[in-house]
């Protein structure tokens, strides 16, 4: 299928195409529209939607795991990344019938909502031909498993229902890793720009969290953000609520600080943050997300958000490293999230000391 639909996109040059995915039809327009400009200083050529397109058709076996039933938060720029930017969860006009979605309760609003979800090739491309350059996952998924056996299916109606439902329960112990290291050429008040002291620092960083959660016997994960940090997660079992799982984050991210007070922050007040490695434990929380692992960010160069080994984390320099350019290489390469959703661990276990 990934063949085929590769062939086909690269072999009819027209800009308005229809692409059987699945079964189902999906219509594409504009094909040649550029999303990402060229930019020199960088090095990178345009890319264009059909670009887009083929890097998430070649990446949907790497990806899909990592998006099926979790709601998403879609940022969208229709007219490329110098014009008008757009955030999306729910559905705005008539959907695709292969688009399926989740209904979720609001507390703010204290009405259902209802989420887009990512099940499927065809919604892949589907929110590329929508202008979707970045896509953000809750860190909970909505339908249950057996690694939750007592959680609720139901997560519209009520506060009650949802926070009994599955959507309550995490599959992973995130850590955003976010460099407040300033390259000294950001405009006032703007956020730091990658650097490679900055990234070097948010690496060491890692490396001390991978320290600690070793010695608690947590395996871990990292992947780059795409922008100036980098993600370290945890997959484990969906026993523990968002509110449990925050709290373990929370005593390792602040055992971290007091180890390394000069290097690290968890302080909330971005002033008070410059020149330290920002540790955002509060990301542990229910509508939270992060981009997707291989997805884009609507950022020049088109960089993408890179699962590593850690081997590899200590040999690269820069946290843009791979973009939709040159990311076809990494298909040559094993990827280092494959085992990602078999390796859940017994987080209560292990903060029961048993």
């Amino acid at each position: 299928m990934v063949r085929a639909l590769l062939a086909a996109l690269e072999s009819d040059e027209r800009p308005t195409q229809t692409l059987e995915v699945d079964g189902h039809v999906v219509a594409l327009t504009r094909l040649d529209r550029v999303y990402w400009p060229a930019d020199a200083a960088l090095g990178t050529p345009a890319v264009t939607k059909r670009d887009l397109i083929r890097h998430l058709v070649a990446f949907s076996a790497r990806m899909l795991p990592h998006l099926v039933d979790r709601p998403l938060t879609i940022f969208r720029w229709p007219e490329g990344i110098l014009r008008r930017r757009v955030l999306q969860k729910h559905p705005q006009t008539r959907i695709p019938a292969y688009v399926a979605t989740a209904r979720i309760f609001s507390d703010a609003k204290g009405i259902d909502d209802t989420y887009l979800l990512c099940n499927n090739l065809a919604t892949l491309v589907w929110l590329a031909e929508m202008g979707g350059l970045e896509i953000h996952v809750w860190h909970s998924r909505v339908r249950g498993g057996a690694d939750a056996p007592d959680a609720g299916a139901t997560t519209w109606g009520s506060t009650r229902a949802v926070v009994a439902s599955i959507v309550e329960r995490p599959d992973y112990l995130l850590f955003d890793l976010d460099p407040y290291i300033y390259a000294g050429d950001e405009p006032p008040g703007a956020e730091p720009m990658p650097s490679p002291d900055a990234f070097r620092r948010g690496k060491e960083a890692a490396f001390w969290l991978k320290e600690v959660l070793d010695g608690m016997s947590i395996r871990s994960y990292v992947k780059t953000s795409g922008k100036t940090g980098l993600h370290v997660l945890a997959p484990i079992l969906r026993t523990l609520r968002y509110d449990a799982v925050r709290e373990v984050a929370r005593v390792i991210s602040e055992h971290l600080v007091h180890a390394h007070p000069q290097a690290l922050t968890t302080e909330w007040d971005t002033a008070r943050r410059r020149g330290r490695i920002f540790l955002d434990h509060k990301m542990n929380v229910r509508g939270k997300s992060i981009i997707a692992p291989w997805g884009t960010r609507g950022l020049p160069g088109a960089p993408i958000s890179l699962p590593l080994t850690w081997t590899e984390l200590a040999r690269i320099d820069a946290p843009q490293i791979v973009r939709v350019s040159n990311a076809r290489a990494r298909l040559k390469r094993a990827d280092p999230w494959a085992d990602l959703d078999a390796r859940k661990q017994d987080l209560a276990r292990t903060i029961a000391g048993r």
